[in-house]
């Protein structure tokens, strides 16, 4: 073990005798400047955010009975469907970019909590039209606060349990 010890150190370039030691150390670093960076792996918030959406989808699956109730958003749109996961479908969906949603707010620098608890209001009377009365909130990652929370609430005042 002495010997595969010593042979390694020989092979990274370190001196085995202690009478060359010094020497060998000052023609090693003259001849072989490594420098010992160490780099944080950067993650930037949308993967943090997909990291989360992933660790929630593990847990949420929308089913016939009770489908998924998925929010997106984003800077300038939200997007709210429901899903039911097992036949791969959307039942129901709204989203700021439809026409209709569009003309009825006039609004340039994107959606506000006003704008997600009329999203709310919509997505729940569509839902409720089509007999679905109980769903499973898949927040996407997002934080539960804001525009995410505001469309919640406000499909629970419009009959939706969740």
């Amino acid at each position: 073990m002495l010997a595969s010890s010593l042979s390694f150190l020989h092979s990274c370039g370190f001196p085995s005798s202690a009478s060359s030691s010094s020497s060998s150390l000052s023609t090693l670093s003259q001849s072989n400047p490594k420098t010992f960076v160490v780099e944080a792996k950067v993650r930037t918030r949308r993967e943090d955010r997909t990291a989360r959406h992933t660790r929630i989808r593990k847990k949420v699956e929308g089913t016939p009975e009770r489908p998924r109730l998925s929010v997106f958003r984003s800077n300038k749109h939200l997007s709210v469907q429901v899903i039911d996961d097992s036949s791969m479908h959307t039942l129901a969906s709204a989203s700021t970019m439809q026409k209709t949603f569009a003309e009825e707010f006039n609004y340039s620098a994107g959606p506000t909590v006003e704008v997600a608890k009329r999203m709310g209001e919509i997505i729940a009377k569509s839902c409720l039209e089509k007999g679905i009365t109980k769903v499973a909130f898949d927040r996407g990652g997002y934080p539960y606060h804001g525009r995410v929370q505001a469309l919640a609430e406000a499909a629970r005042e419009q009959g939706l349990d969740f």
